[in-house]
């Protein structure tokens, strides 16, 4: 059996007269179905549109002998079967045959499900979703989301006959230029019937809103990201800024903790709170700021430089869709400086060397060497410079983290000495 055979089949299933199809190009009807079936027997039924991306189908043959025969052919064949030139994955089905039950988006409702395609959050309003929609009837309810697959939204009318309109009318086409920012040219709707028949709104913000209560409470800081302009002044897009950070840690030769981000970021104001997690096999933190311009001015200073000398830790900076962070353990990994911390809770870290333990609890402890720091913004940085001198040799499985600038494990000052960073 060739490579490309083996990627194809399932060959440990039952054999069915009914053939599974994966791996569809895009909207692939039923008559390219028919039309690579058809040498090996008779089609008597056709499921297309199958699976979350829409890239399924199933195909009954009138015969088990004429399903075989195709599954047989294809496994041995050193060319796959393939629409469009892409290649198609086929097995047999657990079915016998197809029932053409509607699937839950085909049953119809007054909520529509509504992907847009080829944008991302952001680069559609939720007014110009209103304006599309509300051509077809007074709309109620819109929330909008991101997921799998892409940029979604729910809108809500007030009878099924309405969304049914605007769904026939809309399904497949896309928003008109003029509506769209410059840097797209199109975007396809993709429309379907939702289960839900009520949306719950609970604020008015760029992401959701409720036309049939003038009452609702607007969420502020949810707002402003959407009425800032979509265009600077240069006619380039701006981007959405917040009172949240993203960072993007990479090249981690070193441990990261909430102490180590709170003396970066502390120096262009105060920081509220820290969380650190893992995404995708690298280390990020937001780091949430009281307001926009302390958060903008420390990622304007911050990104793409190092935290440690030598390329170490380096920082991507974005800002985070988050507006308040919700912070609920004191960990080194998580941290909420706007609450007092019973004492307790800060006797105790879990890294050696961060400047949490009382002076009792330090007592027997190699005193932690004070890192030589330098100011966050002097003149001639680069991206790239560091912020401060490296705890150990990583070849030599140097990890010690950072203490808070200028304080000693018990939470002494050094005397005369400024808080700057590194060197």
């Amino acid at each position: 059996m060739s490579g490309s055979g083996q990627s194809q089949f399932r060959c440990t299933q039952t054999p069915s007269k009914v053939l599974h199809l994966r791996n569809l190009p895009w909207e692939c009807n039923e008559e390219e179905l028919v039309e690579l079936c058809k040498p090996f027997g008779k089609i008597v039924n056709t499921k297309c549109d199958v699976g979350t991306n829409r890239n399924q189908a199933f195909v009954e043959f009138v015969d088990l002998s004429q399903a075989i025969n195709m599954v047989s052919y294809y496994a041995s064949s050193s060319e796959p079967a393939q629409i469009r030139g892409k290649t198609v994955y086929i097995q047999y089905s657990n079915r016998h045959e197809i029932v053409n039950n509607k699937s839950p988006g085909d049953v119809p409702g007054n909520v529509l499900l509504v992907t847009i395609e080829g944008v991302e959050a952001g680069d559609v309003s939720i007014d110009v979703i209103h304006l599309v929609f509300s051509a077809f009837g007074f709309v109620h309810k819109i929330a909008t989301f991101e997921k799998a697959a892409g940029f979604q939204a729910l809108i809500q009318y007030s009878d099924v006959q309405t969304a049914s309109t605007a769904r026939d009318s809309l399904d497949g086409r896309s928003i008109p230029r003029y509506l769209l920012p410059s840097h797209l040219n199109e975007c396809h709707l993709r429309i379907s019937y939702s289960a839900h028949t009520d949306l719950n709104i609970k604020f008015q913000s760029h992401r959701s809103r409720d036309y049939t209560n003038p009452y609702l409470p607007v969420n502020p800081t949810a707002m402003e990201g959407f009425l800032q302009p979509a265009v600077g002044p240069d006619g380039k897009k701006k981007e959405f800024e917040s009172n949240v950070l993203l960072a993007s840690i990479e090249n981690m030769q070193y441990a990261i903790t909430v102490d180590v981000l709170h003396t970066v970021f502390s120096s262009f104001g105060t920081v509220q709170k820290i969380a650190i997690f893992e995404k995708n096999g690298g280390t990020q933190a937001l780091i949430q700021y009281p307001e926009i311009a302390t958060a903008a001015a420390a990622k304007d200073a911050l990104e793409g430089h190092c935290i440690y000398e030598g390329g170490y830790c380096k920082l991507h900076l974005s800002y985070s869709r988050h507006t308040d962070l919700n912070v609920k353990a004191y960990t080194d990994k998580n941290r909420d400086y706007t609450i007092q911390v019973p004492l307790p809770m800060q006797q105790t870290s879990g890294v050696p060397g961060v400047g949490y333990a009382s002076s009792s609890a330090a007592q027997g402890q190699a005193p932690v060497t004070p890192v030589t720091s330098w100011d966050p913004a002097p003149a001639g940085t680069f991206s790239g410079q560091a912020y401060m001198s490296a705890p150990g040799n990583p070849q030599m499985g140097g990890t010690r983290p950072l203490h808070q600038p200028n304080v000693f494990p018990g939470g002494v000052s050094f005397p005369s000495q400024p808080p700057y960073y590194g060197s």
